[in-house]
């Protein structure tokens, strides 16, 4: 990287470790914040039953998902690589508003439902045979609905 004078700027190692340092107290918190995500996800589920998935529900509900994804994405918690892929798989779904409204319910369903007990069980593993599995059937389905 280049300043605008042409040199090359250069990163201040003790700014890194103030960062480092200031994202690692606040990764404390991550476990409630994802909590406090997923329960917004399911919320949002529970207005998309009532509402359907076009429209502002759909809208809040695919928000909500790039929210969860985002948050496990940013902290390094151990549940991220997990979390993180399935929020992927439903953000594939649910984000194009024309296919969104073709997207089968228990799929959406199932997706959230995995976060849940991903984050209640506290399962860890990306390379856990349930986990690849999991993630590989979802995936799958997505591929197939949209």
């Amino acid at each position: 990287m280049t300043s605008p004078h042409g040199r090359r700027a250069s990163v201040d190692p003790v700014m890194v470790a103030r960062a480092e340092a200031a994202l690692a107290q606040l990764s404390v918190c991550f476990g409630s914040w994802m909590h406090e995500e997923i329960g917004l996800l399911d919320a949002a589920r529970a207005r998309v039953h009532n509402e359907g998935l076009n429209g502002e529900s759909g809208d809040s509900l695919n928000i909500q998902a790039h929210e969860v994804k985002g948050l496990a994405a940013t902290f390094g918690y151990p549940l991220v690589t997990l979390v993180t892929h399935i929020a992927g798989s439903l953000c594939k779904l649910i984000e194009d508003p024309a296919t969104r409204k073709g997207a089968p319910m228990f799929l959406v369903d199932a997706h959230i439902d995995a976060m849940t007990a991903a984050l209640r069980d506290n399962v860890r593993e990306l390379d856990h045979p349930v986990s690849r599995a999991l993630i590989h059937e979802l995936q799958t389905q997505v591929r197939g609905a949209i």
